[in-house]
């Protein structure tokens, strides 16, 4: 029986987990992130709005985060997924559930399952297969590790309504999560360099029109607008995950020659978020142009 949920890491996805936490179930929810210390992080910010529900509780410590709750629930971003893991054992209780929410490598998930349960705990591996907005929770999730059917099994109770056990063994959610994640974070760092640089050529209409023709059926233009803000918005993160998909690949035995060049892609374009004020494509493309132009010019030489 749950009672409690500790959630770790209160970024984009944790504050989205206890938000419909609270509105769909009456458990307690207990926070924390290792940036809660920094005032100017979303952590701090989304610990302040949602403090103000009796339910949530903010933890001093992972630790202290993990100490009586049944379930634990790990959203961190993708290079800090083992560290997390680490920062619980203190407080892990035995024959408590957790769930592994990064985007990281089936070898990384391989180790945070190790650690899990060999502190006494039930490691749960589950892959987010969608951005999280606008599903939220109900996003669908795929699940594997030897205790995934028991958590699909308490999801009823909990905010979950898409989940769907791959295996009971751990790496498989991951794989197929890390394998996607080639084309849609490459298609998003693909998208943003072709397009800058027909910009520059004054053939952009063209690049589109031809897209269409080749994959009929989806407005290019609006759809390269959507690709190149998810990586503005959320580049660094994009950025951390594509380090574990090229961790994948390599543990395939291949070398992630297009992962580590979208790692490139996607950590180098937060810096133009400002961009995203843009309604159009061409503006958004300018922005990014005149912004970059900037930046180079402000260089020491």
């Amino acid at each position: 029986m749950i009672g409690c949920v500790g959630i770790i890491g209160l970024g984009e996805v944790g504050r989205i987990l206890v938000e419909d936490l609270l509105e769909q179930t009456t458990l307690g929810v207990r926070v924390w992130d290792y940036q809660f210390d920094n005032a100017a992080s979303a952590a701090a910010h989304n610990r302040a709005e949602l403090e103000a529900d009796t339910k949530v509780s903010a933890a001093s410590s992972a630790a202290q985060a993990a100490q009586g709750c049944q379930l634990i629930l790990s959203a961190v971003t993708a290079d800090q997924a083992r560290s997390a893991a680490e920062s619980i054992l203190p407080g892990l209780a035995q024959d408590t559930l957790y769930v592994d929410l990064n985007s990281v490598s089936p070898g990384t998930k391989h180790s945070v399952c190790e650690l899990i349960e060999d502190a006494g705990g039930l490691f749960v591996e589950a892959s987010v297969m969608s951005p999280i907005m606008p599903q939220r929770s109900a996003s669908p999730i795929l699940l594997s590790g030897r205790h995934a059917a028991g958590f699909a099994d308490l999801s009823s109770q909990l905010c979950f309504s898409n989940v769907q056990v791959a295996s009971d063994s751990p790496g498989v959610a991951a794989a197929t999560k890390m394998c996607r994640s080639v084309i849609i974070k490459g298609m998003e760092a693909l998208v943003t360099e072709s397009l800058l640089s027909a910009r520059h050529y004054g053939v952009e209409a063209t690049v589109l029109a031809s897209l269409q023709n080749l994959f009929p059926g989806q407005d290019w233009t609006a759809q390269a607008r959507y690709l190149i803000s998810r990586s503005l918005e959320h580049g660094e993160r994009r950025a951390a995950e594509m380090r574990e998909v090229a961790r994948t690949v390599e543990e395939a035995g291949y070398t992630p020659w297009m992962s580590e060049g979208c790692v490139q892609r996607q950590a180098w374009a937060p810096q133009f978020a400002a961009a995203l004020e843009e309604e159009s494509l061409d503006a958004m493309l300018d922005s990014i142009r005149i912004q970059s132009t900037t930046k180079q010019a402000e260089k020491p030489q």
